[in-house]
């Protein structure tokens, strides 16, 4: 079967510094219980900048850090990462190295509002990708206490949900990161379309799922679709909420299982 996996998903120019997407957003979209975040808030709680928010990370991810191998299921595979109750598992241990067919979603972070909508879509299409033989498998930045206080206040299955503290998983992938991608990229404003479905999933949404390690709120996320060891699909979110359509995923999926 031929991949589906498209240059224009893996790679685009960097983030266009326009003013962030989030300016706009009015408190009728936040629940009661969300705290207000500032601007300012945001930069006291990061790292100080010096040309770096990461030894070997850069800022703003570059066109040539945005290519997926086409051995990467190997890689992947031997990537340690963490159930939500703690215990270390192995991505290659996750689904059936020869013919399963899974989709790993990776968040942004747990305390990522946009990932509480994108985990809330997860839990709801999981019956119809469970009845189409795939595995949904759910990854997000932070540690497992995190992961399992989305898991209880989604609430979101807690035998699908891994963390990936240290994003071991992102940087294999390159997926982006930086403050232009999180805050001022223009692909951000497509959440603006899903505004009752973020309201909804944020119901009992709570900031304490925020990583510890603050400079993690500039990851972003991404989707990936493999048969076995092969890759059928991949798609690096270009900014905050930008998650590939889950419909064209499921799409992806049958393809494969048909083939």
């Amino acid at each position: 079967m031929a991949r589906v996996i498209s240059p224009r998903l893996l790679v685009s120019s960097p983030a266009t510094q326009t003013l962030s997407p989030f300016t706009h957003i009015g408190p009728s979209l936040f629940p009661s219980n969300f705290p207000a975040i500032s601007a300012k808030s945001i930069w006291k709680a990061l790292p100080p900048y010096s040309g770096n928010t990461r030894p070997g990370r850069p800022l703003m991810a570059t066109a040539s850090s945005a290519c997926v191998s086409d051995n990467i299921a190997e890689v992947l595979g031997e990537v340690g990462i963490l159930t939500a109750s703690g215990d270390p598992v192995k991505f290659k241990d996750l689904w059936d190295q020869q013919e399963g067919i899974a989709v790993v979603a990776l968040l942004r972070h747990f305390g990522c509002f946009c990932c509480w909508e994108l985990a809330s879509a997860l839990k709801e299409s999981k019956e119809r990708f469970d009845s189409a033989g795939v595995k949904l498998i759910a990854v997000g930045v932070g540690t497992p206490d995190k992961a399992r206080i989305l898991s209880e206040r989604l609430p979101f299955p807690m035998d699908i949900l891994y963390a990936d503290p240290d994003r071991k998983a992102y940087d294999l992938l390159g997926l982006y990161y930086g403050l232009g991608r999180t805050f001022f990229n223009p692909a951000s404003t497509k959440v603006f379309s899903r505004i009752g479905e973020l309201r909804k999933a944020m119901k009992n949404y709570t900031i304490k799922a925020t990583p510890d390690d603050r400079s993690s709120v500039l990851q972003q996320g991404g989707m990936f679709v493999f048969k076995g060891k092969r890759l059928l699909y991949a798609r690096k979110d270009e900014g905050t909420g930008d998650h590939a359509s889950l419909d064209q995923v499921f799409d992806v999926c049958c393809k494969a299982t048909a083939a």
